[in-house]
């Protein structure tokens, strides 16, 4: 609690224009959204893009922020808006290459996400991205329910029902790999 703490305190700085406050903001908590974002996006130069995005957001929009409320789910609801946007901002300019029938294969989906050498990855490619954005901020980054629910602008039962169905596709998955793995030992 008391890193957090310290965010909260660091952003209150920030918010009354203490640019040193900013910086060790930026510093702490940019691993945690380039990794979030890494997760979400084929090439690590487009989530440092994402991630500089995010951070030109929430200097615009740093007086929204209410002092006393967490500041990392905060950060993280920002930076999943800004991946949204840029989401929608492919899909319609995909769409519209589409109509002037003018593809391009750096805009396609890569086969090849989920064998980035990342074993988490890897198992968590069977899921979808929302599912894979709450294991995320719950298990990897360490976020509660409430936190969660309030970066991804839900509910906590939305959340609890996106995790349950994360879990039950990542048993199967493992069982799955598991069944595989066992009658491969068995032949002779």
């Amino acid at each position: 609690m008391g890193a957090e703490h310290n965010l909260e305190l660091l952003m209150v700085r920030y918010q009354q224009g203490d640019f040193a406050a900013a910086t060790s903001l930026i510093e702490r908590t940019s691993p945690q959204l380039h990794r979030f974002f890494t997760m979400q996006q084929a090439s690590r130069s487009h989530a440092e893009d994402l991630l500089q995005e995010t951070w030109l957001r929430i200097h615009k929009v740093r007086h929204t922020y209410r002092p006393g409320e967490p500041a990392l789910p905060w950060f993280y609801s920002i930076a999943r808006h800004v991946r949204v946007d840029h989401y929608r901002k492919t899909v319609r300019i995909t769409e519209g290459e589409r109509e002037l029938e003018v593809m391009s294969r750096t805009t396609a989906p890569r086969a090849s996400d989920a064998g980035r050498g990342d074993g988490l990855d890897a198992l968590l490619a069977p899921l979808s991205s929302s599912e894979r954005e709450v294991i995320e901020m719950l298990k990897v980054m360490g976020m509660s329910l409430d936190e969660v629910a309030w970066a991804t602008s839900s509910t906590v039962g939305a959340v609890k029902q996106k995790v349950h169905r994360a879990y039950r596709k990542l048993r199967i998955k493992l069982s799955g790999s598991e069944l595989r793995k066992g009658r491969s030992e068995e032949l002779p």
